[in-house]
């Protein structure tokens, strides 16, 4: 397949056992299907970025595809990984619960693909987790401004099948507006949505009073 990686760096040789243990699914190397969305994420206001190009082997890669899963599995990946604030008593618990209940073992697996908790898509889970929006109105959120997903390589052998095949100069003054504009789009929509208390609606609390496991069908 022919993946895509947005840097301030040309990287010709991804190397494995770097990148930041904090991102959304651990440590990686993180890619996308989508040259626009690496175009994005390249730039930043303070330089260019580089459209790295790859071509990777997946053949007998044990791939985990998050989007097969309900929303919840993949809250539950990024809170054991990404800092969440989690201030309020009611955040802590749901945090602690849904890490109990529903994160799944995904260390056996030689990528990942799921959805990139960009500032809006964070966002949308840190309301979630704090009360102030429900489980339906979070799978409403996640749609909101979605541009593909993020495929990210976890073991040694992802690395050893990863090619570089070339690289484009990509300018913050073109594609910065578009990754602002996108963003601020998806948190606008999200402003704009209903989010009204939903009497019967699954809201964290509920979740946690009722006790309710990754086999519910109101998770699905």
């Amino acid at each position: 397949m022919i993946l895509y990686h947005g840097s301030e760096f040309i990287i010709d040789k991804p190397l494995f056992g770097s990148g930041k243990p904090y991102n959304d699914y651990g440590r990686g190397f993180y890619c996308t299907e989508y040259p626009d969305m690496a175009r994005e994420w390249s730039v930043t206001p303070f330089h260019d970025g580089y459209l790295n190009k790859y071509e990777l082997d997946i053949s007998e890669l044990k791939i985990l595809n998050l989007n097969r899963y309900p929303v919840m599995t993949w809250l539950a990946v990024l809170l054991a990984n990404r800092t969440f604030e989690t201030n309020a008593p009611l955040a802590r618990e749901a945090k602690e619960y849904i890490l109990k209940e529903f994160l799944i073992d995904y260390s056996a697996y030689d990528c990942i693909i799921g959805y990139r908790a960009d500032d809006s898509y964070f966002s949308f889970a840190q309301d979630f987790i704090s009360g102030v929006i429900s489980y339906e109105q979070l799978g409403e959120a996640m749609k909101l401004g979605r541009m593909g997903d993020q495929f990210v390589l976890k073991s040694e052998e992802s690395f050893n099948r990863i090619r570089y095949t070339g690289c484009e100069k990509v300018s913050k003054q073109i594609w910065l507006p578009k990754k602002v504009e996108r963003d601020t789009g998806a948190r606008s929509a999200y402003t704009k949505a209903d989010k009204r208390f939903i009497k019967g609606a699954l809201y964290v609390i509920r979740i946690i009073e009722e006790e309710i496991k990754r086999d519910d069908e109101r998770i699905q």
